[in-house]
């Protein structure tokens, strides 16, 4: 890779493309009650505005890392911006549900295209240790900074101009990116000559992963032993099934599974799941339990987690003052115990509770825990995967993250509708049940806790690193 003639701007760059994907994960939560009253969208449309973001990013991971370890870096980069662009102009402009759909699921394969490529030069333009901490310190700030200003400025630009804001927003700091990257970063070396790319395996593992994310999206609407719940577990497995056969067989194959003996990686499969299962759910139920329980708007709601987004960056600053002096194992397991801590905190007071303030502190914890945790299982993942492979190895980590948090969700939601019965959403019951998903969500955090454990000093296994080194 040539050196960096702007690193700082080269960064902006970076930390701006997980800006924009925190930003459109949350900006669109408070403005689906006007997307539906205007667009005339049921419930069950409602929610694809969502999950057709969710199904299509976690399906697409795989595709977009090994894509932008063949094809480059820098061109994903700009690919991924300038789909993501098109794809919220799209949605901005959609004169109905369907159009809207399909404008969130493009977003969703921009993002899969943008995710890999930026974190792939992260791991390859900043050399591993303290110079790579703090880029990727910077990166999950710009993160955090995503996650709050989505909540906020949701919450106004619906307010002040409709729903079609909120997506048009993107529109022009996705565009310049795109355009920035060709001056700011550098340009891809030659391509490697004498390569196929994995049609066979893209096709297959892209329809297995939106199928699986898809049935656990879906899960808790259609319930668990419906025939279409099970069919399309059954076709997801099918499709993986064939993927991992085609894999074993490809000369060009588009994942290495030699890349599963690096144990940093493995570790990191496994943190990511933990992460979105745990930290990752607290929008969702926080979010319900401000409205439902406190009988907040959506703004109210929303203006409730710039708190928590802010003491996540402090966490963020925790963990990179860590990292000078401990590994990340320490880092990970302080991080997922802060996170169970503060989440069964949050728990014990929410029945208790007339208002926010009883549940501060516990969420004050448990953000500085996910601060934390992120900044170090990214490292994590990144720690001894050679260069050519490093898009794949974030997209397969990413891959894990969106799975953990899909899977995460669908369970906790049954664990609170467990309680709920056929009760409103007000009632004591839902509530309790809320609070029950909770501990659910305390147990993801202390697996966090006993993966991080488990970690071991990174070893460079030759065997798994020659293999890759000469398949890249």
């Amino acid at each position: 890779m040539p050196p960096l003639k702007y690193p700082r701007w080269a960064l902006t760059l970076l930390a701006t493309a997980q800006l924009i994907i925190a930003l459109d994960a949350t900006i669109i939560f408070v403005a689906l009650h006007d997307m539906g009253r205007a667009l005339q969208i049921n419930a069950q449309q409602l929610q694809w505005v969502v999950s057709a973001y969710t199904v299509a990013f976690g399906g697409s991971l795989l595709l977009g890392g090994r894509a932008a370890d063949l094809l480059g870096r820098r061109r994903f980069y700009r690919l991924g911006m300038l789909l993501f662009a098109l794809a919220s102009l799209l949605g901005a402009l959609a004169p109905n549900a369907t159009l809207l759909i399909v404008a969130r699921a493009a977003q969703g394969i921009g993002a899969a295209l943008l995710f890999p490529a930026t974190l792939a030069l992260i791991n390859t333009l900043y050399a591993e240790g303290p110079v790579r901490n703090r880029a990727l310190a910077i990166w999950s700030m710009a993160s955090a900074a995503g996650l709050a200003l989505g909540t906020l400025l949701g919450g106004v630009l619906t307010q002040a101009f409709g729903w079609p804001a909120v997506l048009a927003v993107i529109v022009p700091l996705a565009t310049a990116c795109a355009v920035a990257a060709g001056a700011w970063l550098p340009a891809d070396g030659p391509r490697v000559r004498g390569r196929s790319f994995d049609l066979a395996g893209c096709l297959t593992v892209t329809a297995g992963g939106s199928l699986l994310v898809t049935t656990l999206v879906q899960g808790p609407e259609w319930g668990w032993t419906a025939p279409a719940t099970l069919i399309c577990l059954l076709l997801s497995a099918v499709l993986l099934t064939v993927f991992v056969q085609i894999e074993k067989r490809s000369r060009d194959p588009l994942m290495q599974f030699a890349l599963l003996r690096l144990p940093g990686l493995r570790a990191a499969l496994g943190l990511t799941f933990a992460f979105m299962s745990s930290y990752g759910v607290q929008y969702y139920f926080l979010a319900l339990y401000f409205q439902d329980g406190y009988g907040w708007s959506p703004l109210q709601a929303g203006m409730a987690f710039l708190l928590p987004t802010l003491v996540c960056t402090f966490g963020i600053r925790i963990a990179e003052r860590m990292l000078q002096r401990r590994s990340p194992r320490q880092v990970l397991a302080w991080g997922f115990a802060a996170g169970a801590i503060g989440i069964t905190a949050v728990a014990l007071a929410m029945p208790h509770g007339a208002g926010y303030w009883p549940l501060l502190p516990g969420i004050v914890v448990l953000s500085v825990g996910q601060g934390m945790s992120w900044t170090a299982m990214w490292i994590v993942a990144g720690q001894g995967v050679p260069g050519p492979q490093q898009g794949v190895a974030s997209g397969m980590a990413a891959t894990a993250q969106q799975i953990g948090g899909a899977l995460g969700l669908a369970v906790l939601v049954m664990v609170a509708n467990a309680a709920r019965g056929t009760q409103a959403a007000t009632s004591a019951d839902a509530l309790q049940g809320m609070v029950n998903a909770q501990y659910g969500a305390a147990l993801f955090a202390a697996l966090g806790v006993v993966i991080a454990l488990g970690l071991r000093p990174a070893r460079v296994d030759s065997a798994a690193t020659a293999c890759l080194s000469n398949e890249a």
